[in-house]
């Protein structure tokens, strides 16, 4: 028999390796490849959507203030009502939750595409539309623990994120020629079809669970519900680092939103702005689709909860350098590698389900996601009146000095409490 070197553990004592799952093992899940079908749909519709609205009210009023609020209605509504509604997805079944508001969302956006109706009601029904957002993206980030467990729910976590990412893409990029080629009003008809193709698919391919709040004899108010959640995600310091980690991305979605008048520092020529603006506005997105991919398939579990902290950082750090005022190539590049650590919110997302209770999760992912928004929302509205006096390149490094110095002071609070979760990990625990 042969000893044993000394220090060396044996294979009794030594650690099993990690299962880390593929994106060919979970898209062999008939119930994520339903919601996953239904969402990628539905996302493809809502950008196409966004398209037709901008021309349809522009076409009415000609009012470039008419079609921005309008727009801006499709972002407004998850913030004020989506701690709120969120609640549904944890007081009732989340599949019928998903259905019911597909549902609904077809019938308002049909009545949006029927020609003659009035400028008021198009502003009722977008808020609409939008507000059963909240109740429907927290079921389905609820359900989504139940149908993938360990490493599996990261691989499709990063898949239905790459998905967002190419949706949106795709949508914007594919949205005016449609429009150019059916309309307004057949393109808001192609939307609402979308909504009743993804209930079709969650009715056929997602099996029915009771709501996680059955066994509660009085159930609770959803105001109470919601001081609940919100008390649950911000008691906790495990949770309330995480929600401040995803909240992050208000600091280097920033740029995105001043791209357009940082692409008319680029070049001299007043044709090529819209195109300068394209690339930058896509440079991020697809960092975060290759982030993604190579953090979610070739990092392991626990090795991206202990490069969290890193990745927030390298999303923030390279926008610094946007104040020596770089070619484009180069500011191409930074943007790009700011996506690139993006992908540091998979990592964040699991360790959130980790730590949240699962008759609580649609509530809780519910006021991240609202948060989320609003970060967003604000970053963007602060840097477009900094932008004003000071120019967007050094609002743009600001930005990302500011996102540095908070990333940096967030990894420092997580590696102190990352330890439990990444036992949890270890061991197998399913998320």
């Amino acid at each position: 028999m042969a000893a044993t070197q000394p220090g060396r553990p044996t294979g009794r004592h030594r650690r099993p390796a990690e299962h880390q799952a593929t994106y060919g093992e979970v898209l062999a899940i008939d119930e994520f490849r339903a919601l996953w079908a239904g969402q990628a749909l539905s996302l493809l519709g809502d950008q196409l959507s966004r398209v037709a609205l901008s021309v349809l009210v522009f076409e009415r009023t000609e009012s470039p203030l008419a079609t921005a609020s309008v727009y801006a209605l499709t972002y407004l509504p998850p913030i004020i009502g989506g701690p709120l509604l969120a609640g549904l997805a944890d007081r009732y079944a989340r599949r019928r939750v998903m259905i019911v508001c597909d549902v609904l969302r077809a019938v308002m956006v049909a009545l949006m595409a029927v020609p003659g109706t009035s400028f008021a009601m198009l502003c009722v029904l977008v808020f609409c539309v939008v507000l059963l957002s909240a109740p429907f993206s927290a079921a389905r980030a609820a359900l989504l623990p139940e149908l993938l467990e360990g490493d599996r729910y990261v691989a499709g976590s990063a898949l239905q994120n790459m998905t967002n990412q190419a949706a949106q893409m795709l949508g914007f990029a594919v949205g005016g020629a449609l429009i150019m080629g059916m309309g307004p009003y057949r393109a808001l008809a192609l939307d609402a079809a979308t909504f009743m193709a993804s209930a079709l698919i969650l009715v056929s391919g997602v099996r029915r669970r009771p709501a996680p709040m059955r066994g509660e004899a009085n159930r609770p108010s959803m105001w109470t519900m919601t001081r609940a959640g919100a008390r649950l995600v911000f008691g906790d310091p495990r949770l309330r680092t995480l929600v401040l980690f995803a909240w992050l991305c208000g600091f280097y979605v920033l740029p995105e939103g001043i791209a357009t008048p940082y692409a008319a520092t680029l070049t001299d020529d007043p044709q090529q702005i819209s195109f300068v603006a394209g690339l930058l506005m896509g440079a991020m997105p697809t960092g975060t689709v290759v982030g993604a991919f190579l953090f979610s398939r070739y990092v392991g579990p626990s090795k991206r909860l202990r490069a969290m902290g890193w990745m927030a950082m390298l999303s923030c750090a390279p926008l610094v350098l946007c104040a020596m005022r770089p070619p484009l190539a180069v500011v191409l590049l930074l943007w790009f590698v700011s996506g690139v650590g993006g992908a540091y919110q998979l990592a964040a997302n699991a360790a959130f389900v980790q730590c949240v209770p699962a008759e609580r999760r649609g509530l809780a992912f519910g006021l991240v996601q609202s948060g989320l928004l609003a970060a967003q929302g604000i970053g963007i509205l602060i840097g477009g009146a900094a932008a004003d006096e000071l120019g967007p390149e050094p609002v743009v490094a600001l930005a990302g000095a500011a996102g540095l110095f908070v990333a940096a002071t967030l990894a420092l609070v997580w590696t102190e409490s990352r330890k439990e979760i990444i036992e949890r990990v270890r061991a197998g625990a399913t998320v």
